[in-house]
Formats: structure tokens, C-alpha cells, sequence
């Protein structure tokens, strides 16, 4: 299994930026980062941008947290570049500026769990470590138990199963890593898996089952009208602006006649500051965190 998937991996892996030789420990972080719940596709520019313009994490460390949420932009789920900023002063306070190697102490890192640690190690470092994303859990619950599609949630089985398939040599191991989750990604996806392109077909026993419907299924959210549309664009105007806005010209971010109204955009302020995200500046006016 892990043999033919290293193979195809070798033959059909994207040229993505945070894979190249000469991308650093801080890149393939920044990149972790930005890709939880968002498509590659919408990361490779701010990706690129961010480097240019904070190369490493002391860079970052040294600028305002509210130019890290400005230069997030529209990747959504901004709480990410906060934390983020976060990792990168604590890198340079606990670590010396290097994006550490082991795992707990990435672990320990603000915005840094399981996966991201394990990621990081792996795919920065080289180490061996278990990195289960929801395209490597769908392999190895198709391929190795015969489900669909994974559970809501990790759980202790699915990681005894990656560790089991997980290769002794760490070199191996991060290649396995990377080549699992990209076959996840571009062919055992979903929805509508391309079975017939896929290296492992024969040896999958959801496919030698029938391929028998999941009893999970991923649950979608809208986005339109929600309170995240609503911090959005609340947000959208602070990013736009040279300093503070008065609260009467960020309700127009969210006119009364949308879905939630008024109500709506008092809930998603008050959020955006339990968030850290906005900072009051006296009793009217607001700005992004060091603005």
C-alpha cells in the first residue's frame, strides 16, 4: 500500500510551493496554517505574499497582530492569523527564531494541535510522525476498513490504524505522509472518487465491498447570511481603512435590511472582540489590534 502510493506520488504530486527543497521550517508552517478548511487553490497567493513580506517568524513577531488579520485578507477564519502571529512571537522567545522539530514543542505552540504538529515535523523536518488529515483518514477508512468516509471526529482505532501503516524510516514516513494526503485530495475525494485512478483500487476493501454508502456524511454549511459572513464583512472594513472607524460607518458593512440586521452585526462585533480581532478605541470608534 505504502510502496504503490509512494510511487504514484512520485509521478503525480502537485508542484505546490511549501513541498519545494527550498522552502523553510516558517513556510511550511505559514502554509499549514492557512490551508485548515481552506482550499489550495485560494492559498497559493496570500501564501506568497506572506512570505515576501514576513520571511521568517521573527518578521512577523515584530509586526502589530492587526497587520497580521490585514494581511490575511478573505482566506476566512481569521482567529488563524492571530494565532499564528502568536506562534511567531513564541517561536522567537522560546525557540530562538527556528520553527522547532519535536513534536511537543510544537504542540505547545499557540494555534498548533495534533495535526499541525505533526505536520510541521513531518513535512518541515522530515521527522516521522502521524499526520492524519481528513484526506488521509478517507484513504485509510476506505482502503483498510472498508468505510466510506471517516467519523465526525478522530478516534483512538483510526489513529492505531496510521500508526500501523506508518513506515519505520522517518524519510519514508514523510513522504507517505505527503503522498496519502495528496491521493486523498486528488482522487479518493468525497465526493465522486475516481476510483479508476486510483493505485490502491485492488487492495481497497470499501471498493471490493461495493463501495457501500458511508453511514457518515459530511455535513455543509452555508455561509450566506450567517454571523461568519456578517464578521467578514465588519472585518473587510477595518482591513480597508488607515486607522479606526467610527461604529455608524461599519454598520454599513451590514446594512438593517440583511438577514440578521442590527442584531446581527452587534453579535458579530461583539464576537470579532472576544475574538481579539478588533480593539475599541474609545466609546464609537474601532481598528484592528495595534492600529
Amino acid at each position: 500500500m505504502v510502496a504503490r502510493t509512494l510511487d504514484w506520488y512520485a509521478g503525480q504530486a502537485r508542484d505546490l510551493p511549501w513541498r519545494r527543497p527550498d522552502c523553510s521550517p516558517w513556510g511550511v508552517m505559514v502554509s499549514e496554517f492557512m490551508l485548515q478548511q481552506t482550499p489550495v487553490t485560494r492559498v497559493l497567493g496570500p501564501w506568497q505574499a506572506w512570505l515576501d513580506r514576513w520571511p521568517t517568524p521573527a518578521a512577523l513577531a515584530a509586526s502589530p497582530a492587526g497587520e497580521a488579520v490585514r494581511m490575511w485578507g478573505r482566506l476566512g477564519y481569521p482567529r488563524r492569523a492571530l494565532r499564528l502571529h502568536r506562534a511567531a512571537q513564541a517561536i522567537v522567545d522560546d525557540h530562538g527564531g527556528q520553527v522547532p522539530a519535536d513534536l511537543e514543542e510544537l504542540r505547545a505552540l499557540p494555534g498548533v494541535g495534533d495535526y499541525t504538529a505533526a505536520a510541521v515535523a513531518s513535512f518541515a523536518h522530515g521527522r516521522r510522525a502521524v499526520v492524519l488529515d481528513t484526506n488521509v483518514r478517507r484513504v485509510l477508512s476506505r482502503v483498510a476498513a472498508g468505510e466510506g468516509q471517516p467519523p465526525a471526529h478522530v478516534r483512538a482505532s483510526e489513529r492505531a490504524r496510521a500508526e500501523a501503516h506508518l513506515p519505520r524510516a522517518a524519510g519514508r514516513a514523510a513522504r507517505w505522509a505527503a503522498a496519502s494526503m495528496e491521493l486523498g485530495a486528488l482522487v479518493c475525494t468525497a465526493r465522486n472518487p475516481r476510483c479508476e485512478a486510483c493505485p490502491l483500487v485492488d487492495l481497497c476493501t470499501w471498493n471490493l465491498a461495493g463501495r457501500p454508502e458511508e453511514t457518515y456524511r459530511p455535513r455543509t454549511q452555508s455561509y450566506e447570511g450567517t454571523d461568519r459572513q456578517c464578521r467578514g464583512a465588519v472585518l473587510a472594513v477595518l482591513r480597508d481603512a488607515a486607522g479606526p472607524v467610527a461604529t455608524t460607518e461599519l454598520r454599513t458593512a451590514w446594512p438593517e435590511h440583511r438577514a440578521g440586521g442590527a442584531d446581527q452585526f452587534e453579535r458579530a462585533l461583539t464576537s470579532l472582540a472576544a475574538d481579539g480581532l478588533v480593539t475599541a478605541i474609545g466609546a464609537e470608534h474601532w481598528a484592528l489590534p495595534g492600529d
